[in-house]
């Protein structure tokens, strides 16, 4: 029994498994923020070009 309390105590494969868990989350929260940030700068593009494109559908005729 001791024997076994002395290898559960030793293994840190259980600890490498948190380690790796908590690296993903903290890239995947920084993934979210990123594209957050930059949704709104991609909506404001894509409006000037559907507006510069309406009007410019007037003037072509």
């Amino acid at each position: 029994m001791k024997n076994l309390l002395a290898r559960f105590a030793k293994d840190e494969s259980g600890a490498t498994a948190i380690e790796y868990g908590l690296i993903a989350g903290l890239i995947s929260i920084a993934i979210v923020t990123a594209v957050a940030a930059a949704g709104g700068s991609v909506a404001s593009i894509f409006g000037k070009v559907s507006t510069a494109l309406g009007t410019a559908d007037g003037k072509v005729k």
